[in-house]
């Protein structure tokens, strides 16, 4: 069925398709139980909340936890149970950590549900009832008074100054003047002043409207459903580390087969192979990895809300540091939400004076002292309020008593007038409103008239709402006063005031800093295009007229075409929620990571579409419920230094795994080159284990506190489609890996051939795998600059777990109790010499590996 534009329909139209009656409502009982039983209760769709067990589940689904989880299983099946009750604890350990950060329930579409909370007004059968919002039924007539709630979707009928805030749908802040009057079949939901919106806010005069829409038909039951349709997709960071999970599993289960086909073709006992390949099993697996990178996450996640933003998905941390596009409305986010005056075009003091004397806002508290004022009114005569206060208008105060007579500001009349008594019999009249009006009530010349309105139009060129101001004095002391409109002709005009919403102070910065680092900021706003050049223009963008694409113009564009002008356009004007996940999915489908901020209802779906939904704090609960990110002060900035710390966390995650993937490949080498010459074990699975949790999972941790890069800010986002695995990282890991492992399988060969006793030869390997490791991660701590350009030992928690493993070290040589478990013994510092300058070797290998990579990307 069509969709009917109630919009574009005469008033008995609408009557005569809903059969319904204006005077009385609908006329029984009977034809009401119809409507319900056809068209349901006027209730949005429902979605059950996430369990805790279903959270808690989620956290298992991670190649690297189903790796950790099989081998746990070998070693409780060859009874190893230490090494199994430690892999089991880090598996647990992993699992408690995400399950605390994102234990949060699935919140949208019940916080979409508590908006249609509330009674309905209503007309039936001639009477005026109260009854619950939930019954409504298309044909309804539902009275709208100030304060009210919306109900349900509806065409107006009558309107006395009705004003409607739409902020949760147009996301534009100022309320929206209604009429009764049929509008143009095209035009678009913010400027549709004849219909009323569920879930909107009645602010002010009063009003009818029959019901047009009910529940799921209604504009916030679209989002829901839309909701209900749109699907989280994965993210960049999710979908790399399940690559990289599967390549590692397939990685161990190919080693391990090989070692086991060539212990058999050596002539080998198969226990004995099986065991030896489990051994290789535990030293590829990076027992510490899950738990480090879900606290490098956790910690990134502390950072942002330290700095006002609340994530509500660890993985989301990391998106943000992808982020190559930020789609952001403008209101709220890069201006500060509120009206000011922006310029004052003649003598200050006397055009706010003559404003502030006709307008309606007021001071509060005036017996307070002036820096607790609070202001009261609409906010364009509350900015002006303001104003004439900083100028030095003492709130009206002394001028009441002098008032005699008023006009208040009304849209048919579009000024405000004020007479006041003045010196001896003297009266002044002062007026102020739309410029247009105010010009013609003035006494000018045609060419005064002409500059004034050209000078009008290049300030209305600029997206600025206008007003003038004008006075008179009169002489007579019989002047009649009890129609002022009379009055209002041959005055002298003071001049205007443009009102703007002011941009943020950091937001030109972010701007700026944001397009250093590769992004690009687009606005997505229901505000006119005018007005969203103007702020973009003062954010230091430079905007052409191609550069803008109106919501209707978006309508009549197919995706390819939109597709082939989407990289040009900045700024999308008078868009609705479609609108948006249009957009959004456009964005996407070429490959950008895409952030959109929002904070109403109607972008609760493009939130939830885009890879990074960056709500706003004063917004709605639905948005920020759909989201991933939340501004707790609104602010753009906060995106910009997430995004930074998103970068911070990408690389941190990316020095870990290189610090534990290069112990990793060595301890698989040297046990696999042992195998192939026929030799024993080089080290034993109980002392890989220890070395992998005791002595390298500490310093990997520690790891997460490093702090960012100083040219974090000025890289380019990194592609979706780059490994989490970079050319660097394979070099590191493979190169150094092998170098590392034949130099230390050398050590071996040669103290095997010099006959030295088995655990202690053993012991040396351990202690050597274990040395190379606390060396190898100072140089990790920077993958971009070498150890000479950064002090090594900043970073007090790795120089502390460090000290710690050393102790730790020294104890599982030469401590009886460790000596048992890890069947180790000591030796002397002969070998300690020989380790000592085989870690200083392999940190000079390292180091030219970095230099040479730090050259060919400066060339």
């Amino acid at each position: 069925m069509a969709e009917i534009l109630w919009h574009n329909l005469s008033e008995k139209e609408i009557v005569d398709i809903l059969r319904s009656d204006l005077k009385k409502g609908l006329g029984t009982e009977e034809e009401i139980g119809i409507r319900q039983r056809e068209f349901g209760r006027n209730k949005l769709p429902e979605e059950k909340g996430l369990p805790w067990f279903k959270i808690l589940f989620q956290q298992l689904q991670n190649p690297l936890i189903y790796i950790l989880l099989i081998a746990a299983a070998v070693t409780l099946i060859l009874k190893e149970y230490t090494d199994a009750v430690i892999i089991l604890g880090v598996v647990f350990l992993n699992i408690i950590i995400g399950f605390i950060q994102e234990n949060k329930s699935a919140k949208t579409l019940k916080e979409l549900k508590k908006i249609i909370k509330y009674g309905a007004e209503v007309l039936r059968m001639g009477n005026l009832k109260i009854i619950d919002a939930g019954e409504l039924v298309p044909g309804d007539i539902v009275i709208l008074n100030p304060g009210d709630n919306v109900p349900a979707d509806g065409r107006i009928i009558e309107s006395h100054n009705l004003k409607i805030n739409e902020m949760i749908l147009t996301g534009e802040w100022l309320s929206t003047k209604k009429s009764i009057d049929a509008l143009a079949e095209e035009t678009v939901l913010a400027d549709r002043n004849n219909m009323a919106y569920m879930g909107t806010v009645v602010e002010e005069g009063k009003g009818k409207m029959i019901v047009t829409e009910t529940g799921p038909r209604t504009k916030i039951g679209e989002i829901a459903r839309s909701l209900l349709e749109t699907k989280e997709e994965k993210t960049p960071y999710q979908k790399k580390i399940a690559n990289f999970g599967k390549l590692l599993g397939l990685i161990i289960l190919f080693l391990c087969l090989i070692i086991f086909i060539i212990g058999l073709a050596t002539g080998k006992n198969p226990l004995e192979i099986f065991l030896t390949a489990v051994a290789v099993a535990v030293a590829a697996i990076p027992e510490g990895l899950p738990v480090a990178v879900t606290l490098v996450f956790t910690f990134g996640m502390q950072e942002i809300l330290k700095k006002k933003g609340l994530i509500r998905k660890m993985v989301a941390a990391e998106t943000l540091g992808s982020t190559s596009v930020i789609a952001t409305d403008k209101t709220a986010t890069l201006t500060e939400g509120k009206m000011r005056v922006d310029e004052v075009i003649g003598d200050r003091f006397s055009i706010l004076k003559a404003a502030v004397l006709t307008s309606e806002a007021f001071i509060e508290n005036p017996e307070e002292a002036k820096e607790k004022w609070q202001l009261r009114g609409r906010p364009t005569e509350k900015a002006i309020l303001e104003a004439g206060v900083e100028a030095g208008i003492d709130g009206k105060r002394e001028f009441e008593k002098k008032k005699i007579s008023e006009i208040t500001f009304n849209p048919i009349n579009k000024f405000a007038a004020a007479l006041y008594k003045g010196e001896e019999s003297e009266k002044i009249l002062y007026l102020c409103g739309a410029p247009e009006k105010i010009l013609g009530f003035s006494r000018l010349s045609a060419k005064e008239k002409a500059n004034l309105e050209n000078q009008l139009e290049k300030l209305a060129g600029r997206g600025l709402r206008i007003v003038a101001t004008a006075y008179k004095k009169f002489k007579n002391p019989k002047l009649k006063t009890e129609n002022l409109q009379d009055l209002c002709s041959n005055l002298k005009f003071l001049g205007f005031i443009t009102l703007k919403d002011p941009i943020r102070a950091t937001a030109k910065t972010s701007i700026k800093i944001c397009r250093q680092a590769g992004m690009r900021p687009i606005i997505v706003t229901g505000d006119h295009r005018l007005t969203a050049k103007s702020v973009a223009e003062e954010l230091g963008l430079r905007i052409k007229e191609e550069n803008i694409l109106e919501g209707k113009e978006l309508d009549n564009l197919s995706d390819r075409e939109l597709d082939k002008i989407l990289d040009r356009i900045q700024i999308y004007a008078r868009v609705e929620p479609r609108h948006k996940l249009r957009i959004i999915t456009a964005l996407k489908r070429k490959g950008e990571v895409v952030a959109m901020t929002g904070d109403g209802v109607n972008d609760a779906p493009a939130l939830k579409k885009a890879d990074i939904g960056v709500a706003l704090g004063s917004g709605t609960d639905v948005a920020k419920a759909a989201s991933d990110l939340t501004l707790l002060t609104d602010d753009f900035e906060i995106i910009i230094t997430a995004v930074e710390e998103g970068r911070r966390i990408i690389d941190n995650v990316r020095k870990i795994i290189t610090y534990l993937l290069v112990g990793g490949f060595t301890e698989v080498m040297l046990i696999g080159l042992a195998i192939i010459c026929r030799l024993p074990l080089p080290v034993l699975p109980g002392q890989i284990l220890w070395k992998n949790m005791i002595e390298s999972t500490p310093p990997s941790f520690a790891l997460t506190f490093e702090p960012e890069e100083k040219d974090i800010m000025k890289r380019k986002p990194e592609p979706p489609h780059l490994s989490i695995l970079t050319k660097e990282m394979n070099v590191l890991i493979f190169f150094v890996g092998l170098f590392t492992n034949l130099i230390l399988f050398g050590i071996f060969l040669w103290l095997w051939n010099q006959n030295y006793p088995l655990d202690k030869l053993r012991s040396v390997m351990f202690v050597g795998l274990t040395i190379d490791s606390f060396f190898f991660i100072f140089s990790c701590r920077n993958l971009r600059k070498n150890i000479w350009q950064y002090n090594p030992f900043s970073n007090a928690y790795l120089t502390v777990t460090i000290i710690l493993g050393f102790v730790f070290l020294i104890a599982a040589v030469y401590w009886g109790p460790l000596q048992s478990l890890l069947k180790t013994a000591s030796f002397g510092l002969f070998e300690w010499g020989i380790l000592l300058g085989f870690g200083l070797l392999n940190l000079i290998m390292v180091e030219m590996v970095k230099w040479y990579f730090i050259k060919k990307d400066f060339k």
